[in-house]
């Protein structure tokens, strides 16, 4: 019998990452709409994994780009048995370790019947070496500004090595939102008497 978590599709009416909520860490529903315009690094998160040390480099990005358009959203998940119990221990163990400032969600699943429907949603955007599934913990998803998947990153991959991309991601979005200059009328030839 295959053990592995099945891949349940999401909503067909769902057309961006903006288009979801998750639960907060102190009760309710957060709208994702509220990170429209930014670049997005989502990232099912653990306290007790071989990875976890990837926090360190996911808050580094979110001090390098959070003014300029970037935010890291952190994901736990217990689903791979390597999280905290209450969320107020992931919470405190990420700002305590970690020095955590990027925005960390309820625990959550990221496979299977359980699973959040962002997370059924991601797995549907972009595959991964075992599928659509999410393998591990710390699977990082980059979104773009306007709600779109653009890239999976596997656990192993360091945050640092995204930073390129999150680069050009930013002068993409911020080139986009730019207004045009308005056209100047040309000027008139200088009298070059006229400067002596």
């Amino acid at each position: 019998m295959n053990s592995a978590p099945e891949l349940v599709p999401a909503s067909p009416r769902v057309t961006s990452f903006f288009d979801f909520s998750a639960p907060s860490m102190t009760g309710g529903e957060v709208p994702l709409e509220q990170y429209r315009g930014k670049v997005v690094l989502a990232v099912n998160t653990a306290s007790r994994c071989l990875f976890t040390r990837q926090f360190e480099e996911l808050q580094a990005l979110q001090s390098a780009y959070e003014d300029h358009g970037f935010t890291v959203l952190g994901f736990p998940s217990g689903q791979f048995r390597q999280e905290l119990e209450t969320d107020a221990e992931v919470e405190e163990f990420c700002t305590s370790a970690y020095d955590v400032t990027f925005p960390l969600f309820s625990t959550i699943d990221v496979n299977g019947r359980t699973a959040h429907p962002l997370f059924s949603w991601l797995q549907t955007q972009k595959g991964g070496i075992v599928g659509g599934r999410i393998a591990w913990n710390f699977t990082k998803f980059l979104i773009s500004a306007d709600g779109q998947v653009l890239r999976r990153y596997a656990p192993p991959v360091p945050p640092r090595r995204i930073a390129r991309r999150i680069e050009e991601e930013l002068a993409e979005s911020s080139a986009q939102e730019a207004p045009r200059p308005a056209q100047e009328p040309p000027r008139p030839a200088q009298d070059l008497d006229s400067t002596i």
